[in-house]
């Protein structure tokens, strides 16, 4: 039987996905209810503790499959955008949800009460966000995307969900400054793979979580040798558990606990850095 990744497929030696079937051993299996995201950000924790180690984040509006809630509060689950298991609070989720049909695609934008820049704000939401637009309005400072169950944000910060951004570089270069935090998926704390992955999802490219997943199964691999390749904008820089992506022929972008940001500095040195720590360049990717 084929070893199955833990951090994409629901099991545990008491419980599993029930699609799993055949594949795991496990005391029981259960098909898992629906549920959306309804803060900002939730954590996706290893363990149902209060300090355990945050995995990644979920987005407001994206949906989770939920198998199991505890007691306690907490909920496992798998998200439906990446696949990734783990925990999350149960209060972070609701069962009631309408389809998405924009997505927020500045860093950060403030959900209003009403459709007026002078009405009580009720949330900030992040950098991809998925919202449901009951309708639009329109006052003489902005024009409002009216959102389910209750909000207005300003149309300028929202695209409809199927129509994907252009230059995921450009995503990425907006959130130049951002904490970085282990785990972080948004403009308010990210991570290296959380970096690339949002912003080639806002670009229409499904991408998995962590560094050794998106190193295997994104885009095609340069040759390495003595010399570094001739690289350009929207290559992708693999170290061991770390990666950036280059905004030109020199700079890398990434999200990197030496600057706590995210940051742009001479691919030079980077390399530099993180070959004195042990750490040379395993790959380097080139998406089509």
């Amino acid at each position: 039987m084929t070893a199955l990744d833990p951090r994409l497929h629901a099991f545990r030696p008491d419980l599993a996905d029930i699609r799993l079937r055949g594949r795991v051993e496990a005391d029981r299996f259960v098909a898992g209810e629906p549920f959306a995201v309804i803060a900002p950000t939730a954590g996706l924790y290893r363990h149902p503790a209060p300090d355990a180690l945050l995995e990644t984040e979920l987005l407001y509006g994206e949906t989770v499959r939920v198998f199991e809630t505890t007691s306690e509060g907490w909920s496992w689950v798998q998200s439906e955008a990446d696949d990734y298991v783990g925990w999350v609070g149960r209060d972070a989720l609701s069962p009631e949800f309408s389809e998405p049909t924009h997505i927020v695609i500045a860093s950060r934008t403030v959900v209003f009460s009403g459709p007026d820049i002078k009405s009580k704000p009720l949330d900030i939401l992040p950098l991809g966000a998925r919202v449901a637009l009951s309708g639009e309005a329109e006052d003489h400072n902005a024009r409002y995307g009216l959102i389910r169950p209750a909000g207005a944000i300003v149309m300028q910060h929202l695209r409809p969900i199927d129509e994907p951004l252009p230059d995921f570089v450009a995503i990425a270069e907006s959130l130049a400054g951002t904490p970085y935090l282990w785990g972080g998926r948004s403009a308010f704390g990210i991570d290296c793979s959380g970096l690339i992955q949002l912003a080639l999802d806002l670009a229409g490219i499904a991408t998995p979580r962590d560094t050794d997943m998106q190193e295997v199964e994104l885009g095609e691999l340069l040759p390495l040798g003595e010399n570094l390749p001739a690289l350009q904008r929207g290559d992708l820089v693999f170290w061991n558990r770390h990666a950036g992506i280059m905004r030109d022929a020199e700079t890398l972008l990434h999200a990197n606990a030496h600057h706590m940001a995210v940051a742009s500095e001479k691919l030079t040195q980077t390399i530099a850095r993180l070959g004195k720590a042990g750490l040379p360049v395993t790959a380097i990717k080139r998406l089509a």
